[in-house]
């Protein structure tokens, strides 16, 4: 958790650095200017203005100037608020602590971890006794296929191998079929996942039977017990879905791993 100094925020101020870089030499290259909106009651008028001269109204063949100088005026706001940013987060490397409050139980003697309890956990801490808890796994039927994932855990068909070794590949924690009480029922969700950034749980199910009705009617069930549960989908919940004759496409599962699982 410490590093949310000399990781987190260092990685910050160089995306920053780079960003104004390159946002100064785009701003350069725009042509002279600003535009002047005005609306009344027969349009919006658009017009060109620079220091010393008379505002020009343009017309609809000025559309490019228009775009560039609009677009230069956002790319000025956004340098302000990137040197606000970056002046704020050297700011706080100079005054952030070393040690933190998550990182004083791992500092004590093993003497005195024996009897301490830790009150807050960091983050990558959580996560590893998280992942540490064992569970009961589902069994699988004996004429079942062997689908084994980099970390060399059985799931239950390709698809779920794929999203598995992209999770791991990414550094994000997961348990495959860990049970889940939902109402009076235990459900084994495919992939239930410890976000590093919340510290929650959410869960991905695989659909990979769209084309199966009774696949499909046992889904709705599986969704709405879900809800009752409280976890929505797009807050606590994702899908991946694919046919016979549309499979999963590896780019969804990325997509998700960077919006929601990280």
């Amino acid at each position: 958790m410490a590093n949310i100094r000399s990781e987190d925020m260092s990685k910050r101020i160089n995306l920053i650095k780079l960003t104004l870089d390159a946002l100064d030499k785009k701003i350069e290259s725009f042509p002279d200017g600003r535009i002047k909106i005005k609306k009344c009651k027969s349009g919006v008028y658009y017009y060109l203005s620079i220091k010393g001269k008379k505002d020009r109204l343009l017309a609809e063949k000025d559309n490019d100037l228009i775009r560039d100088l609009i677009q230069k005026s956002y790319l000025r706001q956004m340098r302000v608020s990137l040197k606000n940013e970056l002046k704020a987060l050297n700011r706080m490397q100079r005054i952030y602590p070393d040690t933190i409050a998550e990182d004083l139980y791992d500092q004590l003697s093993d003497e005195r971890k024996a009897y301490a309890k830790p009150i807050m956990v960091g983050d990558e801490n959580y996560a590893r006794k998280w992942m540490g808890k064992p569970y009961n796994r589902k069994s699988f039927k004996k004429d079942m296929p062997v689908y084994l994932t980099l970390k060399g855990e059985r799931v239950r068909s390709k698809s779920e191998v794929i999203i598995a070794d992209r999770l791991y590949a990414n550094g994000i924690p997961y348990k495959y079929e860990y049970p889940l009480k939902v109402g009076k029922k235990i459900i084994h969700p495919d992939f239930s996942i410890f976000r590093l950034s919340d510290c929650n749980v959410v869960y991905h199910e695989h659909c990979g039977k769209m084309d199966d009705d009774t696949y499909l009617e046992d889904l709705v069930q599986r969704v709405n017990d879900y809800n009752e549960e409280g976890i929505i989908q797009g807050d606590r919940l994702f899908f991946s879905f694919e046919t016979a004759k549309t499979p999963l496409d590896v780019r969804t599962i990325d997509n998700l791993i960077n919006r929601h699982f990280r």
